[in-house]
């Protein structure tokens, strides 16, 4: 069994209030999760309205398909609506 961690860290540049970003952010979650049946959490930035970090779980047998299951996931983030990837890292546990 292996376990993979995905941060990422989110623009939200058009959002003017925390309950527009949390609309945005929410979408983007959802989405994560039903689309690639992971665990997906708000981790940082929960103050600020132009940035959210998140944290991404997932648990497979082979590492090559947590990171191919992560591309397609940073691939996703990467024209989401309403919302920028700025960076991201992933960790093999």
């Amino acid at each position: 069994m292996n376990v993979g961690v995905l941060r990422v860290v989110l623009g939200v540049p058009d959002a003017r209030s925390l309950k527009e970003k949390r609309r945005v952010i929410k979408s983007i979650k959802d989405r994560m999760r039903h689309r690639f049946n992971v665990s997906v959490s708000e981790v940082g930035a929960h103050d600020q309205y132009t940035q959210c970090q998140l944290g991404v779980a997932m648990v497979a047998v082979r590492t090559r398909d947590l990171h191919a299951q992560f591309d397609r996931i940073v691939d996703m983030l990467r024209e989401a609506p309403g919302a920028t990837l700025i960076e991201y890292e992933r960790e093999m546990l």
